[in-house]
């Protein structure tokens, strides 16, 4: 049913349970996984391109090869066999979700729920919520 999952990550404990359920999902299923990190750099936008900005950029990086690292590491401590293919890329989270859903072609998306509340998810609002309204593919959203 579900050939290709797309599993976007982001280091919380929200997006280390959609992890799981993916991987079980995948295991059952004989599914192929793709791990998503996005950079989020939209907050450097308009800020003058300097030092200062460039290594909060590659500090952004290496955060998003750690997170997709760690999802890794729970395939090998679940002891799974199922194929991960990792994908690291800068953009706005949401939209880039989309994105790769859409151009990897992938039947199923399982993301975390978001940690916000209140204020920020007013004025954030919740990319989990995002997706769900504008993924083609299904999405299932993991608390």
């Amino acid at each position: 049913m579900y050939k290709k999952i797309l599993v976007p990550t982001d280091g919380t404990k929200f997006s280390e349970k959609s992890e799981e359920h993916a991987l079980l999902i995948a295991e059952a299923l004989g599914s192929e996984v793709i791990g998503l990190s996005v950079v989020d750099t939209s907050f450097l936008n308009g800020l003058p391109a300097d030092d200062t900005i460039y290594e909060i950029n590659q500090i952004l990086k290496k955060e998003s090869e750690k997170n997709l690292k760690r999802f890794e590491n729970i395939k090998k401590e679940k002891n799974s066999n199922v194929k991960i293919k990792t994908i690291s890329i800068e953009g706005s989270p949401a939209d880039t979700i989309i994105e790769v859903g859409e151009k990897e072609d992938v039947d199923l998306i399982v993301i975390g729920s978001s940690g916000k509340t209140g204020l920020q998810k007013f004025l954030m609002g919740s990319v989990a919520e995002k997706v769900v309204k504008l993924a083609k593919s299904n999405v299932l959203i993991v608390h």
